[in-house]
């Protein structure tokens, strides 16, 4: 294979423990919390007051509007309150600190990133490329959700981080979300959810209804199914939870990038939102979209699903269905071809695969594209992020996993027209993880989910053993020359 010149940056983004969420806290059990609540009602307003003085002095610096969080909290906490008295100001702040708690959702570590084009390119040095950086944060019990840097790229390719904020907060869930009757219903027989309870439940609703109008159909339609007890409600259950797998939420628009965080709502994220892969895709009507492939997990099961948005203000959290939606490491290319949605994965835990579609929600088959073939990839092959178009063809970056289960990033080329046509093929990885990468939460792995060309330049963050990030710059002339 002809040499390729990878340099290696001396940029390096390590997690920081002092990056914190204001999160709920919920007791163990219901009587414990009515017990909190009483015993804050039955304090002294002296002693609220005083207690209320040390919360602001330890907490008040490291949020932005913890007041307005600490009210909310108080307010969510009112159905553990045994009294209608009205409790003063100082009394609902403190209630609600009782039920707060902090996260600190990158302490463990900052890793798996993906880069595109930031939607804003105003204000740069001329030949600059400002970009967006998402990055895998993991925190206490191993959750992980989805973080975000801003840089840019000069016009010699030197790559500049900015500094992120302080401060951290999760987005609103977006209030009015309505749903499409006739896609949750394809969604439901996708899940094998369709029966008589589903179709009850769907008839009493219209074409378009909102998560409230859902829960009193399934009230309803429960209640005149009471005799059939457990059947009923395991069935209600899982219409809800397809329900609540699909939502969108929105950050301040006054909020810095680098404060947003998604973190895990739902019950199939509860374990973590894993791997996004951020893509830019060009619609055909000529505007752009971006997208990310993330796996959802609960603890015990992955689930590839899908994030939508266009400025990474407002989200979309898309549930994807279908045979083909298996396994981790789905990457969507960032156009369609030849009409069709096209998508990357891996059905069997060891060779990629490739996917169409005519909906981006629905994946029914996917065909093999690649095998594991040199040794350092004989125990698993996948992509590092979504394809990129050239004009020598569709340039994936690609992670094998050899022997002491040794990660490594290298590329193979796919045909512009017929991805399914591998052209292409680097013999040997591009970065394999050297003395200063080989340690951390995960030993002896370097590992990306989406990668850039800019000025004919190859620019790949990556992860250094599942615990820090850092980037390397590389010839697309020279990766290209040197497929076979």
């Amino acid at each position: 294979m002809k040499h390729i010149n990878v340099r290696r940056t001396h940029i390096t983004l390590q997690p920081d423990r002092k990056r914190v969420l204001a999160r709920p806290f919920y007791p163990a059990t219901d009587e414990r919390a009515a017990r909190i609540c009483a015993q804050v009602v039955a304090l002294p307003e002296s002693e609220v007051l005083t207690l209320l003085k040390e919360v602001q002095a330890d907490f008040g610096e490291r949020h932005l509007k913890i007041q307005e969080f600490l009210r909310k909290r108080c307010q969510q906490a009112r159905r553990w309150l045994r009294t209608d008295r009205k409790l003063s100001e100082e009394r609902e702040l403190l209630l609600g600190a009782y039920f707060t708690h902090e996260y600190s959702f990158e302490a463990a570590a900052l890793f798996n990133p993906s880069i595109v084009p930031h939607p804003d390119q105003s204000d740069l040095p001329p030949g600059s490329l400002r970009f967006v950086l998402s990055l895998r944060a993991t925190g206490e019990g191993h959750i992980s959700s989805v973080t975000f840097r801003t840089g840019f790229l000069d016009a010699k390719n030197n790559i500049t981080i900015n500094e992120p904020t302080r401060y951290n907060l999760e987005p609103e869930q977006a209030p009015s979300l309505a749903y499409e009757k006739d896609l949750f219903d394809r969604k439901l027989k996708e899940l094998g959810l369709t029966g008589d309870f589903s179709r009850a439940v769907l008839q009493n609703l219209g074409q378009v209804f909102s998560l409230d109008e859902l829960r009193a159909a399934i009230s309803t339609v429960a209640k005149q199914n009471e005799a059939r007890g457990q059947e009923t409600e395991g069935a209600a259950r899982k219409i809800l939870a397809l329900a609540q797998s699909n939502y969108e939420v929105q950050f301040p628009p006054d909020s810095r990038l680098s404060e947003r965080v998604l973190f895990p709502v739902t019950p199939s994220q509860s374990n973590g939102i894993e791997d996004a892969r951020f893509v830019l895709f060009r619609n055909e009507d000529g505007t752009q979209t971006y997208y990310a492939t993330y796996t959802a997990y609960d603890g015990k099961f992955v689930l590839p699903q899908f994030i939508e948005t266009a400025n990474f203000l407002h989200f979309k959290f898309i549930t994807l269905n279908g045979p083909a939606v298996q396994n981790k490491g789905m990457a969507l290319f960032p156009r369609k071809i030849n009409g069709r949605y096209a998508m990357l994965g891996r059905q069997d835990q060891e060779s990629l695969y490739l996917m169409f579609s005519d909906d981006l929600h629905f994946w029914n088959t996917a065909q093999p594209l690649l095998k594991p073939a040199f040794p350092w990839e004989f125990i698993q092959l996948g992509n590092c992020g979504s394809p990129i178009e050239t004009e020598a063809g569709w340039l994936v970056l690609s992670h094998g996993v050899g022997p002491m289960r040794k990660y490594c990033i290298s590329a193979f080329l796919l045909d512009r027209d017929d991805p399914a046509k591998v052209i292409g093929r680097l013999r040997e990885p591009l970065i394999k993880p050297d003395e200063n990468e080989r340690e951390g939460y995960v030993p002896n792995v370097v590992y990306s989910c989406g990668s850039l060309v800019f000025k004919g330049q190859l620019i790949i963050p990556y992860a250094m053993s599942d615990y820090a990030t850092t980037f390397a710059t590389l010839s697309l002339k020279e990766v290209l020359a040197a497929m076979e």
